[in-house]
């Protein structure tokens, strides 16, 4: 079941332990796809409220299977005075060119005609693999709200022509794949939504502070640190679920266990994530 009263301590570790002021609302980490409709408003209007006066932008991700359920959570978001909506393609009948994905992207981003508009490329789990860079083209003309993208995949060459394209700056190019953040920012991207900022949002933000003032070597320890505990992780077998889990040991927030067919992580795998993240010495001291 979604736990709504631990929101309010979450904002308040993001902001104040992690240095974290925005947020990206039922995407995958926070397994968007597993829930209802009705879960994905009721998260959404508590994200919204809780984050008033604390978060600069709440993002809602109302990607779905089917279009009315998108223009649904679309319409709804705008109503509760969202930030930005972003939506990924649909994965069981998917888009197998730009012309079919442009127009389901338009008939949700319509319903919300004031909101920024992000299109979640994620083509790891959707498995479409339509290339951002000729998506680009023309897409104002399509959906005029379109903001930018999300992008979660290790293709840098795809987005390094994106950011070529986008030489007037209009569009954002947020990265997804944490690891790869410091290679994403050194073509031009922009943000980040990740599922580590969670709990090393702090570390992620002394690393784009030092990639800010061109100190590339601060910059490679804070990213090379990252991965090295992710690699140690991934071996382990490292999803949502264990996300979860070590969220819960480093913020002392309990995140809850996973929606099936997800299942818990182990104690085993809990006891040496744990112990991997304790022994890294990051550069600041800590």
């Amino acid at each position: 079941q979604i736990n709504l009263p631990v929101i309010h301590q979450y904002v308040d570790y993001l902001v104040n332990k992690q240095n974290v002021k925005n947020v990206f609302v039922n995407g995958t980490t926070g397994e968007g796809l597993s829930l209802s409709v009705q879960e994905r408003k009721q998260l959404a209007e508590e994200w919204i409220c809780q984050g008033k006066d604390k978060l600069d932008h709440v993002i809602i991700h109302v990607g779905a299977l089917n279009l009315p359920e998108c223009q649904e959570l679309a319409r709804h978001a705008a109503a509760i005075g969202a930030g930005g909506i972003a939506v990924i393609a649909p994965f069981f009948f998917k888009p197998t060119n730009k012309g079919e994905l442009v127009a389901f992207l338009q008939k949700v981003a319509s319903e919300a005609p004031e909101v920024p508009f992000y299109y979640y490329h994620i083509p790891p789990l959707t498995g479409v693999k339509i290339r951002v860079e000729e998506l680009l083209d023309g897409i104002k003309a399509q959906i005029p709200t379109f903001q930018g993208v999300k992008f979660s995949d290790t293709d840098l060459l795809d987005l390094a022509q994106c950011i070529n394209k986008n030489k007037t700056g209009e569009f954002e190019f947020l990265y997804g794949v944490d690891e790869q953040l410091l290679g994403a920012l050194a073509v031009g991207a922009n943000g980040a939504v990740g599922s580590t900022y969670n709990y090393l949002g702090r570390q992620t933000n002394l690393m784009l502070q030092a990639f800010a003032k061109t100190d590339l070597a601060l910059a490679q320890k804070y990213q090379f640190l990252t991965g090295e505990f992710l690699n140690f992780v991934i071996k382990l077998g490292f999803g949502v679920a264990q996300t979860k889990a070590v969220m819960t040991f480093v913020s002392g927030i309990p995140m809850g266990p996973p929606r099936l067919p997800l299942v818990d992580a182990s104690s085993e795998f809990i006891a040496k994530a744990k112990a991997k993240l304790d022994s890294i010495v990051w550069p600041d001291g800590d």
